[in-house]
């Protein structure tokens, strides 16, 4: 995975949040939205951030905004 998200101008705050999957994929998906992302690739998104463990889903969501 590159070091740059695919999305950098989407910054989504997970520290301090509950860190439960359903509401890692729930906030970025909502960030992604918020800067006008497909629905398309929202969906593509959560796809592939559901299709591994905890771990994966973190990965994934660095992959594609900037998290902190």
């Amino acid at each position: 995975m590159s070091s740059h998200p695919k999305y950098p101008d989407v910054a989504v705050r997970l520290t301090g949040h509950d860190g439960n999957a359903f509401s890692v994929i729930a906030a970025v998906s909502k960030a992604l939205r918020k800067h006008g992302v497909p629905e398309d690739e929202v969906q593509e998104f959560k796809d592939e951030a559901m299709s591994g463990n905890y771990d994966h889903l973190l990965r994934t969501a660095m992959a594609w905004v900037d998290v902190s």
